[in-house]
C-alpha cells in the first residue's frame, strides 16, 4: 500500500470513530446510558485502575492518589500512594484501614461501614444504576470533560441520609472515569479514575489483610476516610 492509501486509510478510520462517539452522545437517553454501564461491568471480574481522590470542604481541601483493585464478589482494595502510603481493603465481609507506620489496623464488618468508597465494592456483577438511584437523570460534563463524555446525575437510595447527589462521568466505552459525590453537609469527595485494566488476574491474598509484625488490629464501629 502508497503512503497516500495509507494516509487516507487512516483518515477514514479517524473519521469513522469520530462519528461512532458523535453518535455515542447525540443519540444517548439516561435508559440506554444506564443500561449500557450496567452491562459494561457485569460481565467483569475484576478491575485494576490509578485513581486521584479529591476532597473538599469544611475547611479542608486534599488530593490523594494510588490503585484500585476490584473483584467480583464485592472485594476491593484501594492502595494510596501519595502524598503517603495506607491500605483500606475489603475481603467481601470485612474492611480494614492501615497506615504504614503505625502500630493499629481498624477493622470493621461491612454491614456496619460507613464510608464513601464501599458502594464500589459492588461495581463488578450487581450493576443497576436505575434502581440505586432517584431520579436519574443526564447532564452536561463539566469542563474539561472530553465533549464524548457523558454524565448521570442522581441520588443514591442507599445513602440518602449522608449523600445529597452523585455524578458518574461516563467514556464512549461505557466506563466510569469519574464519580463526584456531594454530602448533605455540603462537603464534595470525586475520585477520578484513569488507566482502566479490565480482567486482570488478581489473586485472593491481595484482599486479604495480613497485619505486619507488632502491628494489634482493633475491631471497632464504622469509620470513615
Amino acid at each position: 500500500m502508497t503512503p497516500t492509501l495509507i494516509l487516507r486509510a487512516r483518515s477514514v478510520t479517524s473519521l469513522l470513530l469520530l462519528l461512532s462517539l458523535t453518535g455515542w452522545a447525540q443519540n444517548a437517553d439516561v435508559h440506554t446510558v444506564a443500561a449500557r454501564v450496567d452491562r459494561h461491568y457485569n460481565h467483569l471480574r475484576s478491575m485494576k485502575a490509578e485513581f486521584t481522590e479529591t476532597y473538599r470542604g469544611a475547611g479542608a481541601d486534599r488530593s490523594e492518589s494510588g490503585i484500585l483493585y476490584l473483584k467480583k464478589p464485592g472485594r476491593m482494595r484501594w492502595e494510596y500512594t501519595s502524598p503517603r502510603p495506607k491500605l483500606f481493603i475489603s475481603d467481601g465481609k470485612q474492611a480494614f484501614f492501615y497506615v504504614p507506620g503505625e502500630l493499629q489496623a481498624r477493622k470493621v464488618s461491612l454491614n456496619k461501614l460507613d464510608d464513601l468508597r464501599s458502594p464500589l465494592r459492588y461495581l463488578l456483577g450487581k450493576t443497576k444504576l436505575e434502581k440505586e438511584f432517584d431520579h436519574l437523570a443526564l447532564v452536561s460534563p463539566p469542563s474539561p470533560s472530553p465533549s464524548a463524555n457523558l454524565v448521570l446525575r442522581g441520588i443514591p437510595r442507599s445513602m440518602t441520609d449522608r449523600v445529597q447527589e452523585v455524578e458518574l462521568e461516563i467514556n464512549p466505552q461505557s466506563q466510569i472515569v469519574r464519580i463526584a459525590i456531594e454530602a448533605t453537609d455540603g462537603t464534595t469527595t470525586q475520585f477520578d479514575f484513569r488507566d482502566q485494566v479490565e480482567n486482570p488476574e488478581l489473586g485472593e491474598t491481595e484482599f486479604r489483610f495480613l497485619p505486619p509484625a507488632g502491628v494489634q488490629v482493633i475491631e471497632g464501629e464504622a469509620f470513615s476516610q
